[in-house]
């Protein structure tokens, strides 16, 4: 299997510490408010890596962090606490807030088919531990206090900017989201590992420290957090392309640091969800949530469907009408779905496995969902019986997560209700399609099998086949395809 690695910029073989086995970590939700789908498109994508590894026969450990604490409202440790904003503004405490938006977060997951990562763990839950390895950078002399906070010397690192070889100009102080500068700091890189009753006085949640009364920065909490569950090497670290700088960047620096070796070999990045104004976010536009599209009548798996038919690393711009062409096309797949029996024969489980290569094949290089679904197509255009193929499909769909089986068998069932409401006969098309007048040949071919007229039926089955209509009798109905 190969993955493009963010740190090294290319698509390398994937490795781990222990074969056989992955310790994966996915930066989780700050809980101030609900998830848009934009950062849902990345734990969507996520889930398919750790589904497919699953999928590949990997033991897969993943754990993802909770941030209800020390992410302030800039990445370079300005401004309030999120998890403070969001409860002045809804006028609960802090921990009501982080309890409500976690519980929204975990549905909106299920809504989506995300499994829920074997660990999560709120960042209030570690404190400790983060004291640990702030105290350990210090002794080493990776660390400094000054004015009440504690930061990391990133001046005592050979290289600092692992993702992007930035210019020190280009990070002046000032020109990321209107920072101001901290003059405690001795380097406008050094980042807070430990803030004070020094700074944000009115910050709401605050434990003992070797430096006083205070709270976590955001950057220790998931160093901390991987290190208790994860071990000492990480195999894979996942999260959305704006999570790259700065704040994996000082994950690595503060981790190998304290560690003393390399932390994690591969880093797995999944690209922005764009509106057509640019970035979408919390602050602008319409805020876009799981919630919003169930309103507007949108199955939030047709939403998972819309971001399989991109690739992880390309930015993915959202509009209606995106979303709508996504509808449209996972509604004709699962219509050409409902038309293969899963009972039909039995399953032949070699034939199977080769049906599935080819989405082997598109996974393995970095992950190619859009070229995974294309393989469902191939799957249905096979010549294998219908229990074979299902085989298949449920095999493949328990990585893509789009529900097929059950989606198919509902829309099977509907189908057979509707079609055959008033003879107990059902005519469908394999690809979605609407033909009043191929219908009623096959209901009148139906009725001259029926009454024996076996003659009248074939020339119907031969005129339909001129007309290049294949058909295929069910039980129950038929079902047809243009070839």
């Amino acid at each position: 299997m190969y993955l493009y690695n963010s740190a090294t910029h290319k698509k390398e073989l994937f490795t781990t510490h222990t074969p056989d086995h992955v310790e994966m970590y996915t930066c989780g939700p700050t809980v101030y408010h609900f998830a848009h789908i934009g950062n849902l498109r990345s734990y969507i994508m996520e889930d398919v890596l750790e589904k497919y590894l699953r999928f590949a026969g990997y033991d897969v450990n993943r754990v993802m962090n909770i941030t209800d604490v020390g992410h302030l409202t800039s990445d370079a440790d300005e401004g309030e606490d999120k998890m403070l904003k969001g409860a002045r503004r809804e006028h609960k405490t802090v921990m009501e807030i982080a309890q409500y938006y976690t519980d929204a977060f975990f549905a909106d997951c299920r809504k989506l088919n995300i499994k829920t990562p074997d660990v999560v763990q709120p960042a209030t839950g570690l404190i400790d531990d983060y004291i640990h390895i702030v105290e350990t950078l210090l002794n080493k002399g990776f660390a400094y206090v000054a004015g009440g906070n504690v930061y990391f010397d990133t001046g005592k690192l050979p290289r600092y900017y692992v993702f992007n070889d930035h210019k020190e100009e280009d990070l002046a102080v000032g020109v990321r989201e209107g920072v101001e500068e901290d003059t405690n700091k001795r380097s406008k890189n050094d980042f807070v590992l430990w803030f004070t009753k020094s700074k944000f006085e009115d910050q709401a949640l605050k434990w003992d420290s070797p430096w006083g009364v205070g709270y976590p920065g955001w950057h220790i909490e998931c160093s901390g957090i991987s290190m208790k569950y994860n071990g000492e090497y990480l195999d894979l670290h996942c999260g959305g392309v704006d999570n790259a700088f700065p704040h994996h960047t000082n994950e690595i620096a503060q981790s190998e640091s304290y560690l003393g070796h390399p932390w994690c070999t591969h880093w797995c990045h999944v690209a922005h969800l764009n509106t057509t104004d640019g970035k979408m976010s919390k602050s602008k536009g319409e805020f876009l949530t799981v919630s919003l599209l169930e309103e507007k009548g949108y199955d939030p798996i047709a939403y998972r469907f819309f971001c399989l038919q991109s690739h992880y690393r390309k930015n993915l711009v959202f509009t209606w009408e995106n979303l709508d062409n996504a509808v449209a096309a996972y509604d004709k797949l699962l219509a050409r779905l409902s038309s293969v029996d899963p009972e039909d024969g039995a399953v032949d489980e070699a034939a199977a496995a080769a049906l599935t290569e080819p989405f082997r094949a598109a996974m393995d290089n970095d992950l190619n969902t859009p070229n995974a679904v294309t393989a469902l197509y191939g799957v249905l255009k096979a010549t294998a019986n219908g229990a074979t193929k299902w085989a298949a499909i449920e095999a493949m769909d328990s990585v893509l997560g789009i529900k097929l089986a059950e989606k198919a068998a509902a829309k099977r069932a509907k189908q057979a209700e509707t079609a055959g409401a008033a003879d107990g006969f059902f005519v469908v098309c394999e690809d979605g399609e609407k033909s009043a007048q191929i219908e009623d040949l096959l209901r009148r071919r139906a009725e001259a099998k029926k009454s024996r007229d076996f003659a009248e039926a074939d020339r119907i089955r031969d005129a339909l086949k001129e007309q290049g209509v294949e058909i295929t009798d069910m039980s129950g109905g038929v079902k047809w395809r243009r070839v």
